[in-house]
Formats: structure tokens, C-alpha cells, sequence
């Protein structure tokens, strides 16, 4: 796109967003500071390099798709992620599962990793600048396959999954060390039912054991954050999962850990919006999974729909320094480094909207009782040209502006992932 039209178009959205008493400027220097957590496993399918030809298995997960240009390698991954962020505005920071490590071709059970695999992602992200984050993976193993790992009746199951998730705690920490940066330690378990248990108690309070002596491994704050993942349902576990919203919120405020929150993870009618100033209120931090759910499925590629927007508005409402974004979703249909880019720019772009919003004007309205004032102002607001905002933001930040991206992509298609066969 043109230099000088994109540089006028934002002059003139400048102007615009001025009689409503915004200051353009502000925003897109508040948006350069936002860091996305970028998922890793969208690139191979939550596939990881654990075994040869690993795929994933269990845990109420699945994706769909066989596209071509799956990442096969570590080296692989990490040259799709370097092509993705140099196509999202800002820098932004890698998620990891435990299942990405480097194990140098030998089968490291979950409770023995170490942060040694781990060192080649560290030198890489220290030598990108990008900031790490990470999770324990309690899915595609043997150990998983019946539906329950810390909340299993068998105590030996549960203590192999406990170690696991030390461990995963203490390569956290670790990656913050390094990296000069705190690292988000998320835990998420596929445990749950597909038909109603006779007994809803017994499995949360193993689960509460376990999680007492995961967490009883202290570490700085300057370098580990844990976060705990509720989830109302999933494949197999459609009539009841153990690590419900209300079990971690209540473990979460009474142990000093963040809630996370999947937009996927509630009833379709059920909205995370609403809840992020309810649980700050309690909580100093929220991490925030961003996905998209569609009817039962709840990891589809983000894009910026209702739903999102009102999330975003939210995140920028209650402080963008409390609210950990990362996302959170999984397809094989589509050319996978441009889903990773459709829903980064998509995230950022509901960001900026939450940014832009004439919010001390909206408030004025508010307090006045000028309450038609207000939703006329609301929906006036839909109609000013961020685009143009957007537009400018990325032309700064020195990536493709609009659509030009695509060709970029199409391009690395071509040349590098449509070889991988």
C-alpha cells in the first residue's frame, strides 16, 4: 500500500478520533508494548518432537486438517514462527508445551525432563528477543489415555503427573532466568467424564492434593507465574470435567495463582468479557487464552468477531499490565503460519479498538445518567475508521500493511513449507 495515502488517511483518522478525545498517538505506543504469547503447537498440530512422527492423542483434543507444510522439526518450527512474527506488528513471545523440548532422539518420559532440552528454545529466544512461556503436557501419553491424570485413583499415576508438572515448573523457571523475563506457567488436564460420575467430589479432591504439592515448589515471581485452566467440557469429557471454573477459581484465590481463562473453554452463551473485572478484583493478574469457539469445538482459528472485541475492550478497561494474552487454538486445514498470523493481528486489532474507544467521554455519559448518550456514542464508535489507525500502526512497526501480508505468505509457501514433504 501506498506510503503517503496510508500516512493522510491516518492524519485524517487522527482528527476524527480527536473530537471524541482520543489521542491516536497514545494508543498505537500502548499497542506497541502489547506482547502475544504465540502457541507453538498451532505450527505441527500439537504434534511435538517427544518420538519420531509424534501426533496427537488423547485429552479430548483434536485437530482436523492435513494441509501440507506441517513443521517436522524443531529447526522448522522455529524458522515458521521467526516468518510469522515478522508479519505481526509489536514483539510478541513463544508458548511452549513440555512435549517441544530437544530430546536428541531418545525417549524422555514426561518425569524426567529437564531443563537442559529446553536449552536450544531458550538460546533461540534469548537470540530473537523474544520472551517464553510454557505448560506441562498431561495429554498424549499412556498414562493419559483413561481420561485422568492428577485426579486419578491410582496414586502412582497421579505421582508420575505430579513430578511432570515439578518439573515442568522448575524448566519454567528457568526459561525466566534466562530470558530476563517472567515466564507464564499454565496447567491445563483433560480430566472429566463423558457420563456423570456417581461421585464429583473424590476426583477434585485428589486434584487438590496433587496441586498442593505441585505448587509447594516456591519459586521468584521475577521468573515463574503460574496460572490454573478451567474448562466447562471437551470430547469425552462432555458430562463432567474435574478442573471446572469454580474448583480453580476458588484454588486459585486462596493460593495466590492466576486464573486462566479460554474463550473457548465456556457455555457458547457464557462471556469471558464479563468476567475479567470480577476476578481482578481478587486476583492482581489474569491470563486470558484467546480462541474461538464454534458451537462445541473450542479452538478455532481468532478472528476479530464480537465476541473478541469484547474481550479486548475489557482487557484495556481493567489495564493491559494485568492481563497475560496468549492464544490458544489448533487447525491443519489452512496454511498454519497464516493461521498463527490471522488471529495475532486479529487479537491486536480488537486491542487497538479497546484503545481507541472514547472511554472518558462514554464514562462522562455514564455518570450523567445519559444513558441514550452513551449507547448512541457506543455505536457511533463502530463506524470510525480504525483500519486507517491500524494501517499506520504497522507501517511504523516496519510489517506488511492490509492484505500484502498474504503474498508474503504465499510466498514462503512456495519456497519453503509446500517442500516439506
Amino acid at each position: 500500500m501506498n506510503k503517503d495515502r496510508i500516512e493522510a488517511a491516518y492524519s485524517a483518522a487522527k482528527e476524527r478520533y480527536a473530537e471524541f478525545g482520543v489521542d491516536t498517538d497514545k494508543a498505537i505506543k500502548a499497542l506497541s508494548g502489547v506482547s502475544l504469547s504465540l502457541h507453538c503447537w498451532q505450527g505441527d498440530d500439537v504434534g511435538g518432537f517427544e518420538k519420531p512422527a509424534a501426533s496427537l492423542s488423547g485429552g479430548g483434543i483434536q485437530v482436523t486438517g492435513n494441509y501440507l507444510g506441517k513443521a517436522r522439526t524443531v529447526a522448522e518450527l522455529r524458522s515458521d514462527l521467526e516468518k510469522a512474527y515478522s508479519l505481526i506488528p509489536g514483539k510478541h513471545r513463544v508458548n511452549l508445551h513440555a512435549i517441544y523440548g530437544e530430546f536428541g532422539g531418545k525417549l524422555v518420559d514426561r518425569d524426567e525432563i529437564a531443563p537442559e532440552h529446553f536449552q536450544g528454545w531458550v538460546d533461540w529466544a534469548k537470540a530473537n528477543g523474544v520472551g517464553m512461556d510454557f505448560n506441562a503436557t498431561l495429554f498424549s501419553h499412556p498414562k493419559a489415555d483413561d481420561g485422568f491424570t492428577l485426579s486419578h485413583e491410582d496414586k502412582s499415576i497421579r505421582a508420575f503427573w505430579i513430578e511432570h508438572t515439578r518439573r515442568a515448573r522448575e524448566i519454567s523457571a528457568f526459561m525466566g532466568r534466562e530470558t530476563g523475563t517472567p515466564v507464564v506457567h499454565n496447567l491445563w488436564i483433560p480430566d472429566g467424564c463423558k457420563e456423570t460420575p456417581a461421585d464429583r467430589r473424590a476426583p477434585r479432591q485428589r486434584l487438590k492434593n496433587s496441586l498442593d504439592l505441585i505448587y509447594a515448589d516456591k519459586y521468584s515471581p521475577d521468573y515463574l507465574r503460574d496460572a490454573v485452566e478451567c474448562k466447562l467440557f471437551g470430547i469425552g469429557s462432555e458430562s463432567y470435567v474435574v478442573g471446572s471454573h469454580e474448583f480453580y477459581m476458588g484454588y486459585a484465590m486462596k493460593n495466590g495463582l492466576m486464573v486462566c481463562m479460554d474463550l473457548g473453554h465456556f457455555h457458547p452463551t457464557e462471556s469471558i468479557a464479563d468476567k475479567i473485572s470480577s476476578v481482578l478484583m481478587f486476583s492482581d493478574e489474569v491470563l486470558l487464552h484467546v480462541s474461538r469457539g464454534v458451537r462445541w469445538d473450542s479452538d478455532h482459528v481468532v478472528i476479530a468477531n464480537d465476541d473478541l472485541m469484547d474481550v479486548t475492550r475489557e482487557v484495556v478497561r481493567n489495564g493491559l499490565d494485568k492481563v497475560h494474552v496468549a492464544l490458544d487454538y489448533f487447525d491443519g486445514t489452512l496454511n498454519r503460519v497464516g493461521a498463527w498470523v490471522t488471529g495475532s493481528r486479529a487479537t491486536l486489532k480488537g486491542i487497538l479498538a479497546g484503545l481507541l474507544e472514547p472511554s472518558a467521554m462514554l464514562k462522562e455519559y455514564e455518570d450523567s445518567g445519559k444513558l441514550f448518550e452513551r449507547l448512541a456514542l457506543t455505536e457511533e464508535a463502530k463506524a470510525m475508521p480504525m483500519g486507517d489507525v491500524w494501517n499506520y500502526y504497522c507501517l511504523q512497526a516496519g510489517v506488511p500493511v492490509g492484505a500484502d501480508w498474504i503474498g508474503e505468505l504465499q510466498a514462503y509457501e512456495a519456497t519453503v513449507t509446500s517442500k516439506r514433504v
